[in-house]
């Protein structure tokens, strides 16, 4: 799950990944780097990291200790689905657009 926070150019991602190791979210805003943006772990075993981006419109997946996926344990989203798009691989990322 991904919020956009009310701040300046902060956006949240969220992920809940209870039983992760390690998590990380990469898109468009740091060049699909794997080990860039990592996540931190809360009590309840929900992940978040702030990245501070500018308006427009960015893809991105989570990588959920070493495993690249939208959302951890669950199937890709179906191809026109809101939030989601179709990548060159075969599979799907997520969108956000910022304000």
């Amino acid at each position: 799950m991904t919020r956009k926070s009310k701040g300046p150019e902060s956006t949240v991602f969220r992920c809940c990944a209870p039983d992760a190791r390690a998590v990380f979210v990469a898109g468009t805003f740091n060049q699909w780097s794997a080990d860039a943006t990592p996540m931190a772990k809360n009590v309840d075993g929900n992940w978040s990291a702030a990245v501070d981006l500018k308006p427009g419109r960015y893809e991105f997946k989570y990588v959920v200790d070493g495993v690249w996926c939208c959302e951890p344990g669950g199937d890709e989203p179906q191809p026109g689905q809101a939030g989601f798009v179709p990548n060159s691989f075969g599979t799907m990322n997520r969108v956000i657009e910022v304000d």
